[in-house]
């Protein structure tokens, strides 16, 4: 007899007890996955679910708060690896994104510049301005008439440019809508000159259309433009501050109907300094805008000054704000009036808004210093450009857009102009001694000074 044998029968018996038990716990698991594929397999007809579920442990329950990401393969080639994602309490939130603010709820101040459109150029102009000059807005002046020539079509061929590229470059896009068809003006208007449309939803409907074929990509639109000249709103009405602010109403419900974000500035005056039937002095004419309810319909009031021959911060009133009296047009030191004066324009415009009440600040929809020093000749009736030099126009560029980010009364502001002295190669053009370009399409002094100056 085996003394070791005898000596431990209870330990044999319960290593067989474990063995049987090991074998009927492997078989009852076998059953119940193999139980499991077949149920799975005919109510889905998909073999991999099936064996998805019989490659998971059955010990280890998943969590209610799981989800199986996609499979593995296995590397020794064995059934699928499950893996299992984290649950909830260990997922961290991806950062909340700032909000995006809307055009018209963004109320930082705006650098911007008018450029002309060029079909072969677009985006090497948008690309100067957003990569080389560090601005972030730009004006296109869109001329009603050009576009919409027949009432039931419209050529988008000069938008489908200018839209998309200023999207491309980032650049916020601010749309100056003029000038109706031949086939939009009441009866008796005089066609030689440009005017508002008979009636003023047809000038709506075509706004509508642009913002509905670029939903998003418009971010400012300006009603009009000097509508206080009978040579942009040549009327049988005559020049009429009332008239002009009932167009503004029905643009201005048109536009935010479709888009409430975008920025409905009014059209801005032309600087005048007389009262005829071709002109209404901006001062007068302003103060009639607001009677009439201007600030009911407009987010940002327009306005323009190109600033002649004296520096932005000259006072109309008091030459010696304007340094010595240039050679060749005395007229701001000759025949004082307030229309040679940036400064004071903007500042009674801006007092003017509030003192009826209005919460809304200025868009300088256009705003300049010329000058024809590297030029060989110049526009007739524009003897200030004379008076300029390049340095002079950068300085006072700078100047004028450092004072317009510092004071409480301007929001956007559009340089006059980028281009349009390369675009028209021509001195004589009244638009060219505007341009920070050269007719060569080289910068000018005031280029390298906007490219320079902070925009913060």
């Amino acid at each position: 007899m085996n003394t070791q044998t005898l000596s431990h029968p209870p330990k044999h018996r319960a290593r067989r007890q474990v063995s049987v038990f090991i074998v009927v716990w492997m078989g009852l698991t076998l059953l119940v996955g193999a139980c499991a594929f077949v149920a799975i397999y005919f109510a889905s007809g998909d073999p991999r679910l099936a064996a998805m579920v019989a490659a998971a442990p059955s010990a280890t329950p998943v969590p209610a708060t799981a989800t199986l990401l996609p499979t593995l393969p296995s590397a020794q080639g064995g059934p699928p690896i499950v893996t299992q994602a984290p649950t909830q309490e260990a997922v961290s939130e991806p950062p909340t994104a700032a909000p995006t603010l809307l055009p018209v709820q963004d109320k930082s101040f705006g650098y911007g510049i008018q450029v002309q459109e060029n079909y072969d150029l677009q985006d090497y102009w948008y690309e100067m301005v957003s990569s080389k000059l560090g601005l972030k807005w730009v004006k296109q002046q869109i001329r009603w008439e050009v576009l919409q020539p027949e009432q039931d079509k419209i050529d988008f061929s000069v938008l489908d440019l200018v839209v998309p590229a200023a999207s491309k470059h980032g650049i916020k896009l601010m749309l100056s809508v003029v000038t109706a068809p031949e086939w939009a003006r009441p009866a008796g208007a005089d066609l030689s000159k440009h005017g508002p449309p008979a009636d003023f939803q047809d000038y709506a409907d075509f706004i509508v259309a642009i913002l509905e074929r670029y939903p998003g990509q418009v971010h400012a639109v300006e009603v009009w433009n000097e509508q206080n000249i009978d040579r942009e709103w040549s009327d049988p009405q005559g020049l009429s501050a009332a008239r002009y602010v009932e167009l503004l109403g029905v643009a201005e419900r048109a536009i935010h109907a479709v888009d409430p974000g975008v920025i409905v500035i009014s059209g801005a005056l032309s600087p005048t300094g007389w009262n005829d039937e071709t002109a209404r002095d901006d001062f007068v004419y302003f103060d009639q805008l607001i009677d009439a309810g201007l600030l009911s319909y407009a987010d940002c009031v327009g306005a323009h000054h190109n600033g002649y021959n004296i520096p932005p911060d000259a006072v109309w009133d008091d030459p010696s704000t304007m340094g010595p009296q240039a050679q060749y047009f005395t007229g701001p030191w000759t025949n004082l009036n307030h229309s040679w004066s940036f400064r004071s324009t903007l500042e009674y415009y801006y007092s003017a808004i509030v003192n009826a009440g209005g919460a809304q600040k200025l868009c300088i929809t256009e705003f300049g210093w010329p000058t024809v020093e590297d030029m060989d000749d110049f526009p007739q009736g524009f003897e200030f450009t004379r008076d300029n030099t390049l340095e002079e126009q950068a300085g006072w560029i700078v100047q004028a857009f450092q004072w317009l980010a510092d004071w409480d009364g301007a929001w956007i502001a559009f340089l006059w102009n980028l281009n349009y002295g390369p675009q028209s190669g021509d001195p004589t053009n009244d638009n060219a001694p505007y341009s920070v370009l050269d007719l060569q399409g080289m910068p000018r002094p005031a280029f390298d000074a906007l490219a320079q100056m902070p925009k913060d």
